[in-house]
């Protein structure tokens, strides 16, 4: 289970502050998959960042009872210096995989041939959203984050990232933010609307998203 209590994050530019969420309480429970909806600018990619430990919230505790991947569609985790493989080598040592075998499941998923030997620097944003794909399902995480990149790439591409997601790991729990609502509506069993920064979860998919519809 992972747990949000009463979660707050302002950011603070110059003499200006921005409060961009206001005591957001909700738990993502196992094989829980929860949509999260919301306007562009509501706050979706900054939750998803402080469930994934990238940023902290300025006040309110978040608990984590079981493994979390790191939010898929956040690029700041790669070393950009480093090509596709020594990125692959070094998140297979975080999580004492062995490298011949997370080297060959990236090959394999992101078609990315001679590219995985350049510099992550150098990737396009489709060509890292793959790396970032192949590294996270090399890892078996309980909960997968994932903000809206699940709709990049081309058809085939998407296909095979939600056959990975939605079909292969249908035992773990999934925080999607995305703006497609039949992928929510599909796929996920309860959903959240984010809107001036307050979190309201919803039982019932549809509902979150005639009110999301609304906004």
């Amino acid at each position: 289970m992972i747990i949000c209590s009463d979660i707050y994050k302002d950011y603070h530019v110059g003499k200006v502050t921005k409060s961009v969420l206001r005591g957001v309480d909700f738990s993502i429970n196992p094989r829980e998959r929860i949509g999260l909806l919301g306007r562009n600018g509501a706050g979706k990619s900054t939750l998803i960042r402080l469930i994934g430990g990238v940023e902290m919230p300025t006040s309110g505790k978040i608990t984590r009872k079981m493994s979390c991947s790191w939010p898929l569609g956040f690029s700041g985790g790669f070393q950009g210096s480093l090509t596709g493989y020594d990125n692959a080598r070094f998140i297979a040592r975080i999580y004492d995989k062995p490298y011949s075998e997370m080297r060959a499941f990236v090959e394999e998923f992101t078609e990315l041939g001679v590219n995985l030997h350049m510099p992550v620097k150098q990737y396009s944003s489709g060509m890292r959203a793959r790396l970032a794909f192949a590294l996270s399902l090399a890892i078996e995480f309980e909960c997968y984050l994932i903000d809206e990149v699940i709709m990049v790439g081309d058809k085939n591409f998407r296909e095979k990232c939600k056959k990975h997601f939605f079909e292969g790991r249908r035992d773990r729990a999934l925080l999607l933010a995305s703006h497609s609502l039949p992928t929510v509506r599909q796929y996920c069993n309860r959903a959240i609307v984010l809107d001036n920064g307050v979190a309201q979860m919803y039982e019932d998919v549809n509902e979150a998203i005639a009110v999301y519809e609304a906004l």
